[in-house]
């Protein structure tokens, strides 16, 4: 048979007195019910702590001891013992913007979506945004700084009654957490954190990717509002706080003992209300328009390779970093030069009397034309290498090589003088043969 809660409560304090008991319970003998994403300082469900003493001391007592249904923690009560100001790497007079910036910028780049391969990253995330949700908030900031860090971390996660209890508010529901982290991280994840990355293909010839050059490419992507400085309202405009969440961005709604915290509809969870917008981005703050951006192209690039250009994408609405440029290359084919990582290869055309005499002949470089010897007897398919003449390595001051390949071209027409010459040649070349063959036989 399943027993009650009161049950186990009654058993409980029948093994200990009733102020050890409390004390426990107030030295944080309970466990968290934060998720995986990120401590929260506000909780967006949580108990209301005026709906009576009574069911307050025993949700304490009973539901806080009782680990609520058996609910538990990840990752307990760990958290960051670095300084916030610190975590998001700016001083403790940073302004609201700045820190907002940070976080962003870090929050971005630490996702454990984006960091797969590491460990740590969502421990580092963690970090970040129980950093933000602190130092966001002008009266949490302000005890933050009043307290200092260990003891803010102490009332916040075990001096004041575990994590389930809020110093600042009552005691919040062990389900607060789950809810408002699943709220947060989808913010987060879709939130614009910088301007748009654009990727744009250019097309250059054999030498251009070579010897390296210069383009010039537009292409069409955000730009800021230049009727309103990508502010998104006519200049001279100045926000209104939101009446409706008076300036916290959050709209508040009781059930019973639950409150319900979400944002609000008014203000978008900005706090702010502008009475119009700019005609042109509508608000937006950046407008759909030709954007172009001159790329020094380095030397040896190849095909399907990219290029990327910091900072030279679309503009941010937020005003933050704009995106990035993405060059991507195709080489067009040479008739001449075939290429193969640094190297290079050329074909050369010898006639039958050079393959068989030997000589010189004029061939082809990236640098001009030198000339090479061809030794007699040359076979067709046969190659020289000429070293140091094919493409400079990219990040290197080496030069691959150049390969040259060798073909022979027989004639097809012959004038009757060459064709005498040439029957003269079979001739005595089978009667060559033919003492071979006997004295080979005489033996």
């Amino acid at each position: 048979m399943v027993r009650s809660n009161g049950v186990r409560l009654v058993h409980r304090l029948a093994r200990c007195t009733f102020s050890s008991a409390a004390g426990s319970l107030l030295k944080g003998g309970c466990r968290g019910y934060n998720t995986a994403v990120c401590y929260q300082s506000r909780g967006l469900f949580y108990l209301n702590s005026n709906y009576g003493s009574r069911e307050r001391d025993w949700l304490r007592l009973g539901l806080f001891k009782g680990n609520f249904g058996a609910t538990r923690s990840i990752h307990g009560t760990a958290m960051s013992s670095k300084d916030f100001y610190e975590v998001l790497g700016v001083n403790r007079n940073a302004t609201a913007s700045e820190i907002k910036k940070a976080y962003y910028g870090l929050a971005k780049r630490l996702h454990p979506d984006m960091n797969k391969d590491d460990p740590e990253a969502e421990k580092k995330f963690q970090e970040v945004s129980k950093a933000y949700e602190v130092l966001k908030d002008d009266k949490t900031r302000e005890q933050y700084d009043q307290l200092g860090h260990d003891a803010f971390n102490n009332m916040n996660n075990g001096g004041g009654g575990g994590p389930g209890f809020d110093p600042f508010g009552g005691f919040k529901s062990p389900f607060e957490d789950i809810f408002r982290n699943a709220d947060i991280f989808g913010n987060i994840f879709n939130r614009d954190m910088g301007g748009e990355d654009v990727k744009v293909p250019i097309e250059l010839s054999f030498m251009e990717a070579v010897q390296g050059c210069s383009k010039t490419i537009t292409f069409q992507t955000d730009l800021p509002c230049t009727a309103c400085g990508g502010t998104g309202v006519p200049p001279g405009t100045k926000p209104e706080t939101c009446k409706r969440c008076k300036g916290s961005g959050v709209s508040i709604s009781q059930t019973g003992p639950f409150t319900l915290q979400t944002t609000c509809p008014s203000c978008k969870g900005t706090g702010k209300i502008v009475s119009s917008f700019c005609k042109s981005c509508k608000g937006n703050r950046v407008l759909r328009g030709p954007k172009t951006v001159k790329v020094d192209i380095m030397p040896g690039v190849d095909t399907d390779e990219t290029l990327k250009v910091y900072g030279s994408g679309g503009a941010d609405p937020e005003g933050n970093r704009p995106g990035d440029l993405y060059v991507v290359f195709k080489v067009r084919e040479d008739p001449v030069f075939r290429r193969e990582g640094s190297d290079i290869h050329v074909d050369a055309v010898l006639s039958i009397t050079q393959a068989i005499l030997g000589g010189t002949i004029q061939v082809p470089t990236l640098t001009g034309d030198v000339v090479v010897k061809v030794r007699a007897g040359t076979q067709p398919g046969q190659k020289v290498v000429l070293k140091k003449k094919g493409i400079k390595g990219r990040n290197s001051y080496s030069f691959g090589d150049q390969f040259v390949h060798f073909n022979v071209s027989i004639p097809t027409n012959l004038t009757p003088r060459q064709r005498q010459l040439i029957e003269e040649f079979a001739k005595e070349e089978q009667g060559e043969y033919d003492k071979g063959a006997a004295a080979g036989a005489s033996r």
